[in-house]
């Protein structure tokens, strides 16, 4: 049968494609980059306030980190509401979308 050496050859190529696959899965993760990388060597990290800073400038620091946990956690949920329901999150996008699209058409006098 001749097409029989050219499906081996390619069940072979595909036997070493998958053998590579699970090879990077099982590999650890890269490190994670620096989210500041023009930040000079032993520049302070932008998350927490100077060590000169003002009560004032400490509180304000506080508040905006707890601004952005709040931020983030509201993102998490998001994504877990996304993933346990997908169906019903493309629903929703897509009236809100049109619902958006409704009211600056009005708007714009369209």
């Amino acid at each position: 049968m001749p097409a029989d050496p050219v499906l081996s050859s390619e069940l072979t190529a595909l036997r070493e494609e998958l053998a590579r696959s699970r090879a990077e899965r099982d590999r650890p993760a890269p490190p994670l980059r620096d989210t500041a990388p023009n930040r000079a060597p032993g520049e302070p990290d932008a998350t927490s306030p100077p060590p000169n800073a003002s009560a004032a400038d400490q509180h304000e620091w506080a508040r905006l980190e707890a601004f952005t946990n709040e931020i983030a956690g509201f993102f998490e949920q998001a994504e877990e509401s996304v993933s346990e329901h997908p169906a019903e999150s493309i629903v929703a996008t897509l009236l809100l979308g049109i619902v958006i699209g409704c009211l600056l058409g009005r708007h714009q006098g369209l």
